[in-house]
């Protein structure tokens, strides 16, 4: 399971590595996208304007030209009596385009002469009139009429006709010499201004929009490997517990295989090789029997004793070879099995006590041998390694699971280390497989205090 879940992380590890460049990318790409359509609507303001103006320029100039023309005849007849210079401000007067077009004169002094659409200024000086802006407006217009015989260009503020109210207006004006006027005319921007909104409202729609489906897109692209990669990991995962399951079994089976020979070669040794030597050992005490009723040689006698003593011996070991291989005692129960090995580990002097909760005779055959092999590969580590004083070997049971608790109070060690060394550890890792061959669980907690086995098994 571990293995398993390292696998996942890392398969997750890859995942995110794919997704937080492509989300980074996102975002670098809709900020170059913003900046350059930002940098591209101020261009093209730019452009609109320009293009506007130049465009009433052109028309100004047709305007002013048209206006001189209505009057050519009587600027060019030579005379400059009032009579001639009424009769121009009347046409003049009379001309207009638009509902915001129209001409007006003034004098070299800044005087009104014609003005179609505020009459109320015409006989006034305007000489000193100033927009809301503190230009001189008459004065700055009659300079430029003035300094440049084709006439020029001014922006000021002006009272718009149509909607009485104060907007910007670009004037181009010319002077009539013979008379002493300046002629002008001029159109209020105030429309671009409008069109300039327009256009950034549709160029910020179209940010908007353009951004929009930048996220969108990437969104969907990222649903859609978080979805594939989920699909991915639901084949992988299956595939990895199927293996995982076909392990297990044959794990099992390797175990059940293991111990199906154990224990042949246990009867074998028992039923042959233990009975010949159970015989020898008769007919050498025999022999020594009869040598003691005829009093023969003591160094024959003494040599067929020392003969039954290690044969004696070997039978120990053998006896203890053939509990090893297969414990008889584990044909009574787990509870009698285990028992007899904490009764064993008194003999290398620690105390050992052993307890029991529940129902612990009802598990099944593969249960009962991985327990048992687990607390005969504890105790024996405990003997070779622990220095312990006390053991406390616990079996319980409840709806949930078994539990086997081993705990000593030795010198302890280093889990990680162990775990991680190829050269140590072999009995712990064969201690965990047989463990987790039955769906259990192994751990281990190791100190300066001693050390605790805890085994769960599931039902």
């Amino acid at each position: 399971m571990s293995q398993l879940w390292l696998t996942i992380k890392s398969r997750w590890k890859i995942i995110l590595l794919a997704i937080v460049p492509l989300i980074a990318s996102t975002f670098v790409i809709v900020y170059t996208v913003r900046y350059q359509a930002i940098a591209l609507e101020k261009q093209q303001q730019e452009v609109i304007k320009t293009t506007y103006l130049n465009s009433k320029d052109l028309e100004l100039k047709s305007y002013i030209t048209l206006a001189k023309r209505s009057i050519t005849h009587l600027y060019d007849s030579g005379r400059v009596d009032t009579a001639v210079m009424e009769e121009a401000k009347a046409i003049l007067a009379k001309l207009e385009y638009g509902k915001d077009g129209y001409f007006f004169v003034y004098d070299y002094q800044g005087n009104s002469l014609v003005h179609s659409r505020q009459w109320n200024l015409v006989g006034t000086n305007q000489w000193n009139l100033k927009d809301d802006q503190g230009k001189l407006v008459i004065q700055d217009l009659i300079n430029r009429a003035r300094t440049n015989d084709k006439g020029g260009f001014e922006n000021y503020d002006w009272e718009k006709p149509s909607s009485h109210s104060i907007a910007p207006k670009r004037t181009y004006v010319i002077t009539l010499p013979k008379w002493g006027w300046i002629l002008g005319t001029g159109v209020y921007l105030d429309d671009i201004d409008r069109a300039l909104i327009k256009v950034n409202s549709q160029l910020r729609d179209n940010i908007h929009s353009t951004t929009f489906s930048i996220i969108i897109i990437a969104t969907f692209v990222v649903v859609l490997i978080i979805i594939l990669s989920l699909v991915l990991n639901i084949r992988v995962d299956t595939k990895l517990s199927v293996a995982d399951a076909k392990l297990k079994i044959l794990a099992q089976r390797i175990i059940n295989t293991q111990e199906e020979e154990r224990t042949r070669v246990a009867r074998e040794l028992h039923d042959s090789v233990m009975n010949m030597l159970v015989g020898i050992k008769f007919r050498i005490e025999g022999r020594i029997i009869e040598l003691l009723e005829n009093e023969q040689s003591d160094s024959v006698r003494v040599r067929l004793e020392d003969i039954a003593v290690k044969l004696k011996d070997t039978l120990t070991e053998l006896r203890r070879i053939v509990r090893d291989l297969h414990p008889l005692a584990l044909d009574l129960g787990l509870k009698v099995a285990i028992e007899q090995l904490v009764l064993n580990i008194h003999d290398v002097g620690i105390a050992a006590k052993f307890s029991t909760y529940g129902e612990v005779d009802s598990l099944s055959i593969t249960t009962n041998r991985a327990l048992y092999r687990a607390t005969q590969e504890s105790l024996h580590n405990i003997k070779r390694h622990a220095h312990a004083r006390h053991v406390t070997v616990k079996l319980e049971e409840d709806s949930a699971c078994v539990q086997l608790t081993i705990q000593d109070d030795g010198i302890g060690f280093n889990v990680d280390h162990i775990k991680c060394d190829p050269k140590h550890g072999f009995g712990l890792h064969n201690m965990k497989e047989r463990v987790e061959s039955v769906g259990g669980e192994l751990t281990i907690t190791s100190s300066l205090q001693g050390t605790i086995v805890i085994i769960k098994v599931y039902h």
